[in-house]
C-alpha cells in the first residue's frame, strides 16, 4: 500500500458523503497525516441498512490522528452547503481540498427510471458537485494546496455505457464535465481531477446492490484512498486528469495489488465506463474467472431436450429454503434465439420453484437475453454483470435483486 508522507498535515479537506465507504476511507488516509476533515453528509442518525453516521466517522478520523467536523449536509441544498463551508472556514481557517464523493445510482432503463429518481441522481451527482465546488472555490483559491477531486469516470462516449442506464450515466458524466471545465477555468490556481476505480469497490452500498458474496469480486476502499492521496499530494499543475486508481498506483511503484483485494486471487468485476469494450472485458472474465456450474458426474434424472431445459432442471434441484430466505425474489427469463421461450425462478414463495411459462406470482425482475447467453450465464461462462454491461442482458424491475443473481449462482455452484 502507499505509505503516508505527512504532506497533508494541517490541510483541511471538505468531503461529501464521508460518513462511510470511499469518502470515509479517503478521510482516514488524510487523518493519518494529521489533516482536518469536514464530514459533509446526510446520515446523522443510524441507517437501518448502512453502517456509520457523520459522528461515528468523526470518532474514527480523530482516532486516526486527524481533526473532524461533522456537518449535516444534503448536497442538493445550497443553504446547507454554504453553512457547512462557513463553519469549516471558521473552525479550521480555510479549505484546502474538496472531495466530491457523494453520489446516487440507479442502473435502470429510460422507461423504468421514475423522474423522481432522475432528479435525485442529477441533483446529487451533477448539481451537487457543481454547487459544492462553486461554494468552496473562493477559499480554495487562497490555499497553497488547492485541489478538487471528483469521484467520477473518464468521459467515454461508447453508446453501450448509455443504453441500459442513460440517466445514471448522464448524471455521473456531469461530475466529469465539471472536471473538464473547471480544470481549464482555474488552471494555475486549483488542481481539478477525477478518480475512478478499475474494478468494483466493496462498500455497504455494494452489498445492498450485489447481495451476499459480491465482496469476493471487489477491492477494498483502501485502493481508492491510496490513489486519492497520491493525487492530493501532487502540485497544482497536476490538473485536468481522469485517473484510474490501479494505473496511477502502478506509476507510484505499487506492484502487489492483492493487498487491496477482499479475496486475493479471486476474479474481479471491472467497473463501468472503461474500455476495453464490454465484450473484450467479458472475454477476459471468461478466461480468468469462469467456473462450470455443472460438475462432471452430476446427472439430471430426465433427458431434457434443450440446453435451457437442462439448465433449469439443474437449477431446480439446487434450490432450497436457504436460497429462498436469502433472496426473496421472483425472476422471469424471456429468452430469444434457438431455444426461445419464457421461464421463471421463484425464490420468494414456499420452498422455491422453477418452471416454463409465466411465473405464478408477479415477477420482481424480468431478464431478456438470447438463450445461448442464458446457458453461458448459468454455466459460469458469462458473468451476469458483464452480460448486462455489454448489452447482452436487458433487465427490468428490482435492480438490487437482479444483482443478487451472481452471488446466488456462486452458492448454487458449490452444491452441484
Amino acid at each position: 500500500m502507499l505509505p503516508n508522507t505527512g504532506r497533508l498535515a494541517g490541510c483541511t479537506l471538505f468531503i461529501t458523503g464521508a460518513s462511510r465507504g470511499i469518502g470515509k476511507a479517503i478521510a482516514l488516509k488524510a487523518a493519518k497525516d494529521g489533516a482536518n476533515v469536514v464530514i459533509a453528509a446526510k446520515t446523522s442518525d443510524p441507517h437501518p441498512k448502512l453502517p456509520g453516521t457523520i459522528y461515528t466517522a468523526a470518532e474514527e478520523i480523530e482516532a486516526a490522528g486527524g481533526k473532524a467536523l461533522p456537518c449535516i449536509v444534503d448536497v442538493r441544498d445550497e443553504n446547507q452547503i454554504s453553512q457547512a463551508v462557513e463553519k469549516a472556514v471558521k473552525t479550521f481557517g480555510g479549505i484546502d481540498i474538496l472531495i466530491n464523493n457523494a453520489s446516487a445510482i440507479s442502473l435502470t432503463s429510460t422507461l423504468d427510471t421514475p423522474m423522481k429518481t432522475v432528479d435525485l441522481m442529477m441533483g446529487i451527482n451533477t448539481r451537487g458537485t457543481y454547487l459544492t465546488s462553486k461554494v468552496c472555490i473562493p477559499y480554495l483559491k487562497r490555499s497553497k494546496v488547492a485541489h478538487i477531486l471528483n469521484l467520477s469516470p473518464p468521459l467515454n462516449l461508447n453508446p453501450v455505457w448509455f443504453k441500459n442506464h442513460c440517466a445514471y450515466t448522464m448524471a455521473k458524466y456531469g461530475m466529469s464535465m465539471c472536471v473538464l471545465g473547471m480544470a481549464e477555468e482555474f488552471k494555475g490556481e486549483i488542481a481539478v481531477n477525477a478518480l475512478w476505480p478499475k474494478t468494483a469497490i466493496h462498500t455497504a452500498a455494494m452489498d445492498m446492490l450485489g447481495g451476499s458474496g459480491v465482496e469476493k469480486q471487489c477491492r477494498t476502499t483502501d485502493i481508492i484512498a491510496d490513489a486519492a492521496y497520491s493525487i492530493l499530494t501532487k502540485p497544482k499543475n497536476y490538473t485536468g486528469n481522469f485517473v484510474i486508481d490501479e494505473e496511477l498506483l502502478r506509476s507510484e511503484g505499487i506492484k502487489d495489488f492483492d493487498v487491496y483485494a477482499v479475496s486475493p486471487g479471486h476474479p474481479l468485476l471491472p467497473d463501468f465506463f472503461l474500455d476495453d469494450t464490454p465484450d473484450e472485458l467479458t472475454s477476459k472474465i471468461e478466461k480468468f474467472g469462469g467456473s462450470a456450474a455443472f460438475k462432471e458426474g452430476k446427472q439430471v434424472a430426465s433427458s431434457p431436450s434443450s440446453p435451457v431445459e437442462e439448465t433449469f432442471a439443474v437449477i431446480g434441484k439446487s434450490i432450497n429454503e436457504e436460497a429462498v430466505k436469502s433472496v426473496q425474489g421472483v425472476y422471469q427469463f424471456v429468452l430469444a434465439g434457438s431455444n426461445e421461450g419464457t421461464w421463471y425462478m421463484d425464490l420468494k414463495n414456499d420452498k422455491g420453484a422453477v418452471g416454463k411459462g409465466e411465473p405464478p406470482f408477479k415477477a420482481d425482475v424480468v431478464m431478456s437475453m438470447d438463450s445461448e447467453d442464458f446457458v453461458k450465464m448459468f454455466t459460469g461462462k458469462l458473468k451476469p454483470t458483464m452480460a448486462f454491461m455489454s448489452g447482452k442482458l436487458n433487465i427490468k424491475g428490482n435492480m438490487g435483486l437482479a444483482m443478487k443473481l451472481e452471488a446466488l449462482m456462486g452458492r448454487m455452484n458449490s452444491k452441484l
